[in-house]
């Protein structure tokens, strides 16, 4: 079978598989975020944390938990991380500088896992177990959980509640993320992902010499990292590692693994609003805005659409995995970057400006398509709610999502949600710019370099995690500016949605009219992928002319 043939299969497998999925995982998550019934497990959870699990919060205290429970998270792995050599399994690593660590736990308790270390050099066993791994799980969770809250502010009416953020949580945690996690893991090991407790293990090559083999859980870290969108390899080389992704095989359950509960959640929208038509009007955006992009970094990557020198010369193979090639890298590449993954299995940074560039703009896209377990549901959905604004000023009259009211108050927050990531990534790319030192650290001179720095904010601010491999990040400047920008870019936004959520639960519905909007028909699909576009365009199109398009030019 020829390489085009393969590419188109593995594609159309891919999205039968999604397909197959959307209605089982999305019913399945939906029942477990509004179901009064607790398992005997969970209860015992709530007696040990002193929680009543059958009381629910108003949005100012469901937020204190989520920071309080992600404060303590980064202070534990902090100290994980700087202690590790009195650890168990620690295998003779050292203790992780503190700029590292502060990165290193900034990263991982936001959804991010950027890593500025090589994990096979760095990190003991433990460490990746019980303190990376570990923040996999419950970050995928609090994204499902805030994303829950602005569902619930749909649904309810003259209430100030919203849930209660240690059920949603436990439960997230226990009856999704660890039994899925659970049975890939083994599908994985069967595969050929390595799963054991080994240090570097010395083997005799072909040619007769010596090579150490690093070991380790890699099997179960792997499908956390994917199935809960956040990133963080085992290895330095990530998904590129043959001991992570061996085979096309594993690379297909990989991409399925990251992109399974982004594209479900819609039909988990649409269960609780009880219209499921909400929800397939939603993923109908996302599929629409992830097959653009696939289609556009293949074609690139393949063709001479963006570099014609790169491709004489035969280099558009550079940075791909041979076992993979490009139409497997290329829908990887675009499936990470749409959500707020970060996993590669490629080197992005050898892209050809159209290629890398498109993965630029996945995450300026602010992740919705389909986004990060959360993240992206409520970021699409505030996109909605400005569409819904947008329609309504067009034909003065108050809009209404959902029989709610869009007033100021929730323009006001959705408006600060939009505005927040970009301050962070344009302003952050322009100090770095700024300083001497901090231009040093990239590896090329010109666009491709400024690329280089644009793609680590907006990998950052977007809690994405994956990098333009020429930028030299683990100085002190910028493990602690990176740490910074993704705290602000995970907790600023939530904050936004929490309390637009408030505002929604507190509003007693309005009833549906002739003139109210349809926000489940081709023309708000429509309208929404505008508003999308648009909003991204004149936000980040500046930044990207000094980056990937001026590099294109050349």
């Amino acid at each position: 079978m020829g390489d085009t043939a393969a590419g188109w299969l593995q594609a159309a497998v891919l999205v039968a598989a999604l397909a197959l999925s959307h209605r089982p995982l999305g019913g399945a998550l939906a029942h477990v975020l509004t179901t009064d019934r607790h398992w005997r497990i969970e209860r015992l959870v709530y007696r040990a944390g002193g929680v009543n699990g059958d009381a629910d919060q108003r949005w100012p205290a469901y937020l204190r938990s989520l920071l309080a429970f992600s404060f303590v998270s980064t202070l534990f792995l902090y100290a994980f991380l700087r202690l590790q050599d009195h650890l168990l399994l620690s295998l003779g690593r050292k203790p992780v500088p503190a700029d590292l660590a502060f990165n290193t736990a900034a990263s991982f308790v936001t959804n991010t896992n950027w890593q500025a270390y090589a994990g096979e050099a760095t990190m003991g066993h433990l460490v990746q177990m019980a303190g990376l791994a570990v923040q996999n799980f419950v970050s995928a969770a609090v994204g499902i959980a805030v994303v829950a809250t602005l569902i619930r502010g749909f649904t309810r009416k003259r209430t100030d509640r919203v849930g209660n953020f240690w059920v949603d949580l436990t439960r997230l945690v226990l009856r999704v993320l660890l039994p899925i996690s659970f049975v890939f893991a083994v599908v994985l090991v069967a595969a050929g992902v390595i799963q054991n407790f080994h240090g570097a293990h010395a083997v005799a090559t072909l040619a007769g010499g010596r090579q150490n083999l690093p070991g380790g859980p890699v099997a179960s870290q792997e499908t956390i990292k994917l199935l809960g969108t956040n990133g963080g390899g085992f290895f330095s080389a990530n998904s590129a590692h043959p001991f992570e992704n061996p085979s096309g095989l594993t690379n297909l359950i990989e991409i399925y693994l990251l992109l399974v509960i982004p594209f479900s959640l819609p039909r988990t929208f649409g269960a609780m609003v009880g219209d499921v038509r909400q929800g397939y009007a939603v993923v109908t955006v996302m599929v629409l805005l992830w097959a653009a992009s696939v289609v556009l970094v293949t074609a690139n990557e393949l063709y001479r659409v963006s570099s014609p020198a790169g491709h004489a010369a035969g280099a558009m193979a550079e940075g791909k995995e041979t076992r993979f090639g490009i139409w497997s890298s290329a829908l990887f590449a675009v499936s990470t970057t749409l959500t707020s993954c970060g996993a590669v299995n490629s080197a992005h940074d050898s892209y050809t400006p159209g290629g890398g560039g498109m993965t630029i703009f996945n995450m300026m896209l602010g992740e919705i398509a389909p986004g990060g377990t959360g993240s992206g549901l409520y970021g699409i959905l505030i996109l909605a709610v400005v569409a819904v604004f947008v329609a309504g000023l067009m034909v003065g009259r108050t809009p209404e999502y959902l029989g709610k009211k869009l007033r100021g108050q929730e323009m006001r927050y959705a408006s600060l949600y939009i505005l927040t990531t970009p301050a962070l990534v344009l302003v952050g790319a322009g100090l770095a710019m700024a300083f001497p030192g901090e231009r040093a650290a990239m590896l090329n001179p010109g666009p491709h370099g400024f690329s280089e720095v644009l793609y680590a904010l907006t990998s950052a601010a977007n809690n994405n995690g994956s990098a333009f491999a020429g930028l030299s990040a683990d100085t002190v400047w910028y493990n602690t500016g990176l740490g910074v920008v993704m705290l602000l870019g995970r907790f600023l936004p939530m904050v936004f949605v929490l309390a637009l959520a408030g505002s929604l639960a507190g509003q007693q519905p309005v009833p549906v009219t002739a003139g109210t909007l349809p926000t489940h028909r081709p023309q708000f699909i429509g309208l929404l992928t505008g508003v999308i576009l648009i909003v991204v365009g004149l936000t980040y199109f500046p930044a990207l002319a000094l980056g990937p398009l001026a590099e294109g030019l050349r």
